[in-house]
């Protein structure tokens, strides 16, 4: 239960592209976490957050794999796992979820808790505790879902932090298992425990599409960099592509390929590559314009969490991402070589 930095050795899978990645564990080790890790976001400040089953969260420099800041201490560990994360786009705030609904905000820059709001304690008859979490990436509110299938936008301001302030209905009483602004804060996505996926558009606060592309749970979504796709991840061991500018099926493609639950996914900055962790231990790197995988990497546990570096790659170059999962580490995997037509 460590975190590794890895060397590289070729796991291309199609010529399409050359993707290397680092594999074996370098000099450098640290412990990360006690128990599977549930969430790992690459943030714009180039560190990287990770939460875990264990109740912890941390936070690492991309660059050294030390606890950043330096010697400084990490909130207190929680008494359950946390199961949801949320990093505004300037790295300055988070926002993460335990397994019975203890919303907090952590601010990045101090290293303060400066608020939680316990959704699990009911204010309201249409209350409830808070499983998946979100950020509006435009500030100053969040967004939660849970058991009801609907969408509730929270204050996400430190003197009224969690403050409900206005419901987006499904219309379906289906557990709401992933929340997900779109990067330019104009929509939320929502995914169910059924497979259907909702669209929002918070400027007129009403459901806008609906796909039911999944025929089962739906546990991650991921935006393109323009806010115009949408990649989820099912148990149903696919990736689906939606155009939210479509209506109203917005499937513009599938991606199969696991054996086993795709449990995260992700979009890199530059909208050309999709990435997928799975319950059949291993990562995959897909060409969305190709609709092919083009490297499958082996783990030794499910992988939950996968997160591109938000730093566009050089030209010709494949980037780099973050993954975690069930042994408890925090991979950093780089790509070497340029792109090929």
């Amino acid at each position: 239960m460590s975190l590794a930095f890895l060397h590289a050795h070729d796991c291309s899978e199609r010529s399409h592209f050359s993707f290397s990645v680092l594999l074996n564990v370098s000099s450098l080790t640290i412990v990360a976490h006690t128990d599977s890790i549930w969430g790992a976001t690459w943030t714009s400040a180039d560190t990287v957050l990770s939460i875990s089953a264990d109740g912890s969260i941390k936070q690492w420099s991309a660059a050294s794999g030390q606890p950043h800041p330096a010697n400084a201490p990490f909130p207190p560990q929680h008494t359950l796992g946390l199961v949801s994360l949320s990093v505004a786009p300037d790295a300055q705030l988070a926002i993460y979820n335990s397994l019975e609904g203890l919303t907090s905000l952590w601010d990045l820059t101090t290293g303060e808790i400066t608020a939680k709001y316990e959704s699990y304690a009911r204010t309201s008859d249409d209350s409830e505790p808070s499983w998946s979490v979100s950020l509006n990436p435009r500030g100053e509110t969040y967004a939660s879902s849970g058991s009801s299938g609907n969408i509730f936008i929270r204050s996400a301001q430190t003197n009224n932090f969690g403050e409900s302030l206005s419901t987006l209905s499904s219309g379906r009483n289906k557990f709401g298992l992933s929340c997900s602004h779109s990067p330019d804060g104009r929509r939320i996505a929502m995914s169910s425990e059924t497979g259907q996926i909702f669209i929002f558009d918070l400027e007129t606060s009403s459901l806008s599409a609906t796909y039911t592309s999944h025929a089962m749970s739906v546990r991650s979504l991921a935006w393109s960099p323009d806010s115009s796709l949408l990649l989820s991840a099912s148990d149903d061991k696919r990736l689906v592509l939606h155009d939210v500018r479509s209506s109203p099926g917005g499937t513009v493609a599938s991606f199969t390929g696991h054996s086993s639950w795709v449990l995260s996914a992700d979009i890199s900055p530059d909208g050309r590559l999709g990435l997928s962790g799975s319950a059949d231990k291993s990562i995959k790197v897909w060409d969305i314009g190709a609709r092919a995988a083009v490297s499958t990497i082996q783990d030794t546990g499910e992988v939950w969490s996968v997160s591109w570096r938000p730093k566009p790659s050089a030209p010709g170059t494949v980037g780099a991402f973050v993954s975690g999962g069930e042994d408890g580490t925090v991979r950093w995997w780089r790509g070497a070589g340029a792109a090929t037509a």
